[in-house]
C-alpha cells in the first residue's frame, strides 16, 4: 500500500501513560484477552459494554486520568499510518455526503495505550479498536495491529487500513441514523434477533470499508498487488466462525454478532466493486 505522503489531518494522541488499566493476570494475558474477546468487541464494539468490561476480563479496572493528549500529526510511522488512513476515510465520506447535498461531520481518531476515558465510558485495549458514537471518535491501541498480524494471521498495511475504515464506517452509520435505529430495534428483540441485527450493522460497516478502498484508490492509486487479499484476510480472520472455532473449537451461528468470514469478505467486496454506498444495504 503506497500510503506514504498521503494527507494527514492529525490525531488525538494519548499514548504513553496507560490510561489507568491494571495489569492482566498471567504473562501475555492481554493478547489472550484480545483473542478471546475479539469476536464480541472488535470492529464495532457496542459502547454500552465499555463501562462493564472490567468484570468481563476477570479483574478490576481502575480508570485513572489519561495522560495529556496532544493533537497533531504523529512522528512515528504507526501513528502516521493511522493518521493518513483515517484522514483519507474522512475525505472520502465528505465527498460522498457533499455529492448528495449533505453536510459531513468528520470523526476523530484517538491513539492510546492500554486504556482511556471515552464518551461511552472507560475503553480498554482488550476490546480491540472501537467507535464511540457519543463523542464521534475512533479509538485504537496500535498494539492491536501486532495481534492482528501475529495472533490472528492477518498481516499487511491494507489489513490495518481495513480496520480503521471499518470503524469510520460506524461513524457513517451514526451520521445516517442507522446505528440509533438498530439500537432501538434491538431492545425489542430476543438475544438471537438482536444478534442478527448486529450482524447486519457490522457487515454494512465492512461494505463501507470497501467503498473507501475503491474511492481512495481511484484518487490516490494506493493499492499494490496483494493489498485487497490483505483486507480480505483480515475480514476472514475476524469472522465470528473463525474466532469461535479458534477459541472454543465449535461454531454457534445464533451467537454471531459480526458475521461469518464469508459474509465479511462478501460485503467488503460489494463495497469495493463500484465504490457505491447504495450497494451496502445489508438490511434489505
Amino acid at each position: 500500500m503506497r500510503w506514504q505522503g498521503g494527507r494527514r489531518s492529525g490525531v488525538e494522541d494519548r499514548r504513553g501513560g496507560g490510561g489507568g488499566m491494571g495489569p492482566v493476570a498471567g504473562g501475555g494475558g492481554l493478547v489472550l484477552v484480545v483473542v478471546a474477546l475479539i469476536g464480541y468487541f472488535v470492529f464495532g464494539v457496542d459502547p454500552q459494554t465499555i463501562m462493564s468490561a472490567g468484570s468481563s476480563l476477570g479483574g478490576q479496572t481502575a480508570p485513572a486520568a489519561d495522560v495529556q493528549a496532544s493533537t497533531g500529526t504523529p512522528d512515528d510511522e504507526a501513528g502516521q499510518f493511522a493518521d493518513v488512513v483515517h484522514t483519507s476515510a474522512n475525505d472520502t465520506w465528505q465527498a460522498v455526503f457533499q455529492s448528495e447535498g449533505q453536510r459531513y461531520r468528520p470523526s476523530t481518531i484517538v491513539l492510546y495505550t492500554q486504556g482511556t476515558q471515552t464518551g461511552c465510558g472507560f475503553g480498554e485495549a482488550a476490546m480491540g479498536p472501537f467507535y464511540c458514537p457519543a463523542d464521534e471518535k475512533v479509538y485504537i491501541d496500535l498494539d492491536f495491529f501486532r495481534t492482528l498480524d501475529s495472533q490472528l494471521g492477518a498481516p499487511g498495511d491494507f489489513a490495518k487500513a481495513y480496520v480503521i475504515a471499518h470503524e469510520v464506517g460506524h461513524h457513517i452509520q451514526k451520521l445516517e441514523g442507522t446505528s440509533e435505529a438498530v439500537s432501538r430495534q434491538e431492545q425489542r428483540l430476543s438475544k438471537t434477533g438482536a444478534n442478527a441485527l448486529s450482524v447486519k450493522l457490522e457487515l454494512q460497516a465492512d461494505c463501507y470499508a470497501g467503498v473507501w478502498a475503491k474511492r481512495a484508490n481511484d484518487k490516490e492509486h494506493w493499492i499494490e498487488a496483494g493489498d485487497i487479499d490483505e483486507a480480505l484476510g483480515a475480514a476472514t480472520a475476524v469472522g465470528d466462525d473463525t474466532l469461535q472455532e479458534k477459541a472454543q473449537g465449535r461454531v454457534v451461528p445464533d451467537s454471531f454478532t459480526h458475521g461469518s468470514a464469508a459474509q465479511r469478505t462478501q460485503w467488503f467486496k460489494a463495497g469495493f466493486r463500484a465504490g457505491n454506498p447504495a450497494d451496502c444495504d445489508t438490511f434489505g
